[in-house]
């Protein structure tokens, strides 16, 4: 057994990984939804949700790089705070939500897979989260790798829709005025903040990368431009696709589509909607494994830090991972899979990931507040920041809650 995980990862391997665990699924049935709510506009509201998630990434990168651990989290409220039950509450909050969102990933894969499988739903998720924790037990830079290539092919889908919209009939550009309301247009604006309220959930994941900070090359330098590249380069994918998307298909008609990118793509490429099943189980089997990876490394982390049984901070020598802390995320996701209705508790995880959100940034002005040294090459966030993305995350949770 080895004594402690590898630093393996490169920024290419955090960006893949970052992308991969935030675009997913969401994105191939979300657009549908957003432009039921904000029609023409709904580009406006991914651009503002990701502004708003903004200063949330700034004080991840700031704490990342002050405790470049797993189980980053929980480790930040130990740092801050110094109380083992409020770590104890923070980790199991985390393990929580990732394991619910990763559950629901995993039920959801079953339709598009039983399309090209006739298969009963429970046999393709038992066959599904046991080889994606296999592959999550893979060496890490081999586990990522594998991911990565599933973030490719999942970018790629969006990359060919996009295709299709610039080189096919669909007046991109001529419609660009349609973008922005007119001031006085106060349903189109209330049209963008319901759908920004939605689209927030779109971009939860980026903070993951956190949690493999512990396997990241020079972090202090690394993580924080990870986190900055996976904001933006989904809140470039998002808009450009939700602008597509809206442009080629009537926006009633999108909210009204159980597979609105599918249709997308047929509207533009002339091309079967299985085309787009196909991909989007690649983005499925993604969100699965990077999930598994990131509940392995919290779990890995809680225990080292003895917060949980001392056994899962066990690293095999040869892959240089938690493959004991791997086995049991595994069966946690299959179980709650297979047995819980995910629907309220999908819910549930979203309100969670804002309470962590909450939580996290709570920690960096406690910290700073006290005056600790920023480590040398640690990035650093204003405290201002900190307390717009503590109320931010607050704010977020209180719409959320009571819409």
């Amino acid at each position: 057994m080895s004594s402690g995980l590898a630093r393996s990862l490169t920024l290419v391997h955090a960006l893949l990984y970052g992308v991969g665990v935030t675009i997913g699924a969401g994105i191939y049935v979300l657009v549908g939804v957003v432009a039921g709510r904000s029609g023409m506009h709904a580009p406006v509201t991914f651009v503002l949700s990701s502004i708003a998630l903004a200063p949330t990434a700034a004080v991840f990168a700031e704490l990342g790089t002050r405790l470049p651990v797993s189980a980053s989290e929980p480790a930040y409220v130990a740092a801050a705070f110094g109380r083992r039950g409020l770590t104890l509450a923070m980790g199991l909050l985390v393990l929580l939500t990732a394991t619910i969102s990763a559950a629901t990933i995993s039920a959801g894969s079953a339709g598009y897979v039983a399309s090209f499988l006739a298969l009963p739903g429970a046999v393709i998720v038992t066959g599904v989260v046991l080889m994606m924790g296999a592959v999550a037990g893979l060496a890490t830079r081999q586990a990522i790798a594998v991911a990565g290539a599933m973030t490719l092919i999942e970018v790629g889908g969006l990359v060919l829709l996009l295709g299709g919209g610039a080189l096919g009939d669909v007046p991109l550009l001529a419609r660009l005025p349609e973008l922005l309301p007119a001031p006085a247009d106060l349903t189109g604006w209330r049209g963008i903040g319901s759908g920004a309220l939605l689209t927030v959930f779109a971009f939860i994941g980026f903070e993951h990368l956190v949690n493999i900070s512990e396997e990241i090359r020079d972090p202090g330098r690394t993580l924080p431009r990870a986190l900055f590249l996976t904001l933006a380069v989904t809140t470039v994918l998002y808009a450009l696709v939700a602008w597509t998307a809206v442009a080629a298909v009537p926006p009633a008609e999108l909210a009204a589509s159980p597979a609105p990118l599918a249709l997308v793509f047929e509207r533009l490429t002339g091309l079967p909607q299985r085309w787009m099943a196909g991909i989007a189980i690649a983005a499925t089997l993604n969100g699965i494994v990077v999930h598994v990876i990131m509940i392995a490394r919290v779990l890995y982390g809680m225990a080292a830090q003895g917060n949980l049984p001392r056994a899962l901070a066990v690293v095999d020598a040869r892959t240089t991972t938690p493959l004991r802390a791997t086995a049991v995320a595994t069966g946690a996701i299959l179980v709650l899979a297979l047995t819980v209705p995910l629907t309220g508790l999908a819910e549930f995880a979203s309100r969670g990931t804002l309470l962590v959100f909450a939580g996290v940034a709570l920690a960096l002005i406690r910290i700073k507040r006290r005056g600790d040294p920023l480590p040398k090459g640690a990035f650093r966030c204003p405290m201002v920041v900190a307390w717009l993305a503590l109320t931010g995350s607050l704010s977020l949770f209180a719409l959320e809650f009571a819409r």
